[in-house]
């Protein structure tokens, strides 16, 4: 299992999870605003498109995503967000990318960098990790849409490299310059896609034990308590008995 479905799978049945969807929602909020700047039309802009299948894969309210766009339409959000990544190391000698969308860089660093050390790891420089990493679009689909041959059928018609499951989820990949074409041939046969983005899958999975999968979690949900970051990639594995245990 890819280290950043299974740290969603650990964190889906934690607690506080109130308080961390209303993080996720001011993420996918943020996200909405920054899309939508370029352009309020989600047929012809595919990161607006993105943001609003994830708002409505977080069961994120439509007035929510309305008010989102209008506020970006409007000029009553002036931030001037920057996407910027940072790369680093955590326990067990595994790699992290964290990807952020922020407007103070220096705050965003200082955030990352405190969580990293306090969690036993160590932030490096860019470029530092990536290369273990592949830039990559996944597509996620109900397992409601169909059998697992024929959406992988429709799939590899639609040029996406394989398709896999992930609990209740298929999970389309596609590479990066097939990942539009991919994304918007699926939309048209199923209306339902909880989630479309790019995104950094680990290359090879770097097993731990119990100690260090608790540190690690520890670092990414530290990590995901800032508004300015986005997304966590970890290249971590555990067996199913410590999953178990930590579930």
């Amino acid at each position: 299992m890819a280290g950043h479905s299974q740290f969603k799978n650990i964190m889906y049945r934690k607690g506080a999870q109130d308080a961390k969807r209303a993080r996720m929602f001011a993420k996918i909020t943020r996200e909405i605003i920054v899309s939508a700047r370029m352009g309020a039309d989600p047929s012809s802009n595919p990161r607006l498109r993105a943001a609003m299948a994830a708002a409505r894969g977080a069961n994120m309210p439509k007035d929510n995503v309305d008010r989102a766009i209008k506020k970006a339409l409007g000029g009553e959000d002036t931030a001037n967000y920057e996407e910027v990544r940072y790369e680093g190391y955590g326990p067990g000698g595994t790699a992290l990318i964290v990807e952020s969308l922020t407007d103070n860089r220096n705050r965003t660093a200082s955030e990352v960098r405190s969580a990293f050390t306090k969690c036993g790891g160590n932030m490096g420089e860019t470029g530092s990790v990536a290369f273990m990493f592949d830039r990559v679009g996944v597509i996620r689909l109900s397992k409601a849409v169909g059998s697992y041959d024929d959406v992988f059928e429709k799939a590899v018609d639609a040029g996406a490299d394989n398709l896999e499951e992930d609990g209740d989820f298929y999970e389309v990949l596609t590479g990066l310059d097939n990942f539009a074409m991919v994304r918007d041939a699926l939309s048209l046969s199923y209306e339902d896609i909880s989630e479309s983005k790019l995104m950094w899958r680990p290359q090879n999975t770097i097993s731990v034990d119990e100690e260090a999968a608790q540190k690690i979690i520890k670092l990414i949900d530290t990590l995901e308590d800032s508004d300015d970051v986005q997304n966590v990639y970890c290249n971590f594995d555990v067996s199913d008995d410590i999953l178990a245990k930590l579930a």
